[in-house]
């Protein structure tokens, strides 16, 4: 009876996620040669961050066992903010690595996930509680990076901070059809690996001691997903920028709207659920508040607000 539900439920999202992006592609076309085309390009890279967010905040509140953790406590949404402010500060807002889209995509993605390699060879070298350390490195040295971003865009021109501030909002307006589909090619292979550890989730959720009781051969399961998660980080930031809380709020909504440990309905279900808050937050955007306010705002304040309460609701249990 659980599963049945839980099934009906995912078919429930998906309907209403098909909805909002149908309402989004056909609502007041004009000229469809040129509306469709672009607001394709949108929906697709609404699908691929929306999607990759919800996967990889699911995996890793999974791996860290803590429900008020998202992966950008390993500091890697900081330094693509450092990487852009660096850019401008020492090339100029005229570098071909700020105005050639492709370039910049793909040098962000590369680095991020060069970091998170460094970082994991460096903790993983060590004893049984390098999750935790991992957690306190990634904190640590993602202030450091907001600390420095913030130094220069202080002492930058007023004009090329312009520049810098698109870069600190995520945005659906500026993607282009290349990198839409390395993003999507980079995601597909990524899936396909985090197939032979998909397995594991269920029982990930118990606790690293119930897990190694189990059977579960705990530290090479744990680096593989934590691989998986910084590279779908990486990339979808890299795509649109940062979106702090998305993952945040989707996959606690919905943990409260399945109730299930099964990671095949929670998954599905907070990927669902992102694309409906992407798509009906775009559609806010566009339509309510006609582009006076990017869609990370919308994202981050209701995902803010969320947090708190979340915050307040552990502190009375």
């Amino acid at each position: 009876m659980v599963n049945r539900a839980a099934s009906w439920k995912i078919v429930s999202l998906a309907a209403l996620a098909l909805a909002l992006v149908a309402l989004f592609l056909f609502l007041h076309v004009g000229n469809w040669d040129y509306a469709i085309p672009r607001r394709s390009l949108k929906i697709a890279a609404l699908l691929l961050t929306g999607c990759a967010i919800a996967f990889s905040t699911a995996v890793f509140q999974t791996i860290t066992n803590n429900r008020i953790l998202t992966p950008s406590i390993l500091g890697l949404d900081s330094l693509f903010m450092l990487l852009q402010t660096g850019i401008v500060y020492f090339a100029g807002s005229g570098s071909v690595l700020v105005t050639n889209g492709n370039l910049n995509f793909v040098l962000s993605a590369v680095l991020m996930i060069l970091f998170s390699a460094v970082l994991y060879r460096f903790v993983f070298r060590r004893g049984q509680q390098n999750l935790y350390f991992l957690l306190l490195i990634g904190l640590v040295i993602g202030t450091m990076f907001q600390s420095f971003s913030t130094f220069m865009e202080v002492l930058i021109d007023p004009n090329e901070f312009q520049v810098v501030q698109g870069k600190m909002f995520a945005s659906f307006n500026n993607v282009n059809t290349q990198i839409v589909l390395i993003s999507a090619v980079v995601m597909l292979l990524v899936t396909a690996f985090f197939l032979r550890s998909a397995k594991y989730l269920d029982v990930l959720s118990l606790g690293r001691d119930h897990a190694v009781n189990l059977g579960v051969p705990y530290e090479s399961v744990v680096k593989r997903l934590l691989v998986i998660v910084s590279i779908l980080i990486s990339v979808s930031t890299a795509l649109v920028g940062p979106i702090t809380f998305l993952g945040l709020l989707v996959v606690n909504v919905a943990h409260a709207f399945f109730r299930t440990y099964r990671h095949r309905y929670l998954i599905a279900g907070s990927m669902l659920i992102a694309i409906v808050a992407l798509a009906g937050g775009q559609l806010l955007v566009e339509r309510v508040f006609i582009f006076s306010t990017p869609i990370s705002v919308i994202i981050n304040f209701v995902g803010g607000v969320y947090f708190l309460y979340l915050l307040l609701k552990e502190n009375r249990a």
